[in-house]
């Protein structure tokens, strides 16, 4: 059975200032998400599905997906704010603008979903080694497993020059993930890799394992984020930037016995479009890979 590929794509792009997901950065108008696709395609992924706003629709069609699609089986679903609320729900909701989290989102995209998925950013470069580890790992698996998996990377290759980042920090035995701790501003002071978390700061020493959101899940993982989703809403449904994320979320599988975690690494060197000053950094990087053959310069046959 062929993984799929679920891509986090609705984000609001707030530090970046645009619609960074759909940004060109290849030497062809490519996204950094063609490049993702291509090393899932070439990986073994049967399908990739996108998760969008429904105000990008026209663009991330011009810009992204018609040319994914004539190459690899591909579909989108939409991430609204009111999705997966019920109408006496939706009055609490208010004037909130700020999507509900990547845990809302992934639970947006359920009905696509009939095989063992794999779950990416759509603003990070992952790696093709991540993708073919965790593609095989998926393969292995049935649709009522309980085994999921993701793949961690070193703090000290995902951190940016140009500002704070978010990382799960993972705590890892026998292969397998124990738990993540969402530590929301990671940021260079100096040389020093510094954490704001609990209302203090803690010096982290670079070397840390941590998420980038690159996990890999069968269905069966959605009973558990349903039950997640409905509990986040109870306690925060008048909050106004409060997300659900899917970090904590796995991070409950493993807490509530309903399931383990394998834990893969990369030691891939990170680059991503947090902030604008990154672009530049990303067609470059993207510029040495195709320099170096890793890309062909004309990613795709159309």
């Amino acid at each position: 059975m062929k993984p799929t590929l679920l891509v986090l794509a609705a984000g609001m792009g707030s530090r970046y200032g645009g619609v960074k997901q759909i940004d060109a950065v290849g030497q062809h108008g490519e996204c950094l998400l063609d490049f993702a696709c291509y090393d899932a395609k070439r990986a073994g992924y049967g399908k990739v599905v996108f998760i969008i706003r429904k105000d990008i629709e026209a663009d991330f069609r011009t810009r992204l997906f018609d040319r994914v699609a004539k190459n690899f089986d591909a579909e989108y679903v939409f991430q609204n704010k009111d999705s997966l609320f019920t109408e006496e729900e939706k009055k609490l909701i208010g004037g909130r603008e700020k999507p509900w989290g990547t845990t809302h989102a992934v639970l947006c995209a359920e009905k696509a979903i009939n095989t063992p998925f794999a779950v990416i950013n759509s603003d990070d470069y992952y790696g093709r080694e991540a993708f073919q580890n965790l593609g095989n790992y998926l393969s292995s698996v049935s649709n009522d497993s309980g085994d999921h998996a993701m793949v961690g990377y070193v703090l000290g290759n995902t951190m940016s020059r140009n500002g704070s980042v978010s990382r799960g920090v993972c705590t890892v035995a026998d292969e397998k993930l124990v738990s993540i701790v969402e530590n929301l501003k990671i940021y260079y002071e100096g040389d020093k890799i510094i954490s704001e978390i609990d209302g203090g700061k803690k010096e982290m020493t670079g070397k840390e394992w941590v998420s980038m959101n690159l996990f890999g899940f069968t269905p069966k993982a959605f009973e558990h984020f349903n039950l997640s989703w409905e509990e986040f809403k109870k306690a925060n449904i008048t909050e106004p930037k409060k997300e659900c994320l899917l970090p904590v979320s796995a991070s409950e599988i493993i807490q509530q016995n309903k399931g383990i975690i394998k834990f893969f690494t990369s030691s891939e060197t990170w680059f991503g479009m947090t902030y604008p000053e990154d672009r530049e950094l990303v067609k470059q990087e993207i510029a040495n890979k195709i320099k170096a053959g890793y890309y062909p310069e004309n990613l795709w046959e159309n």
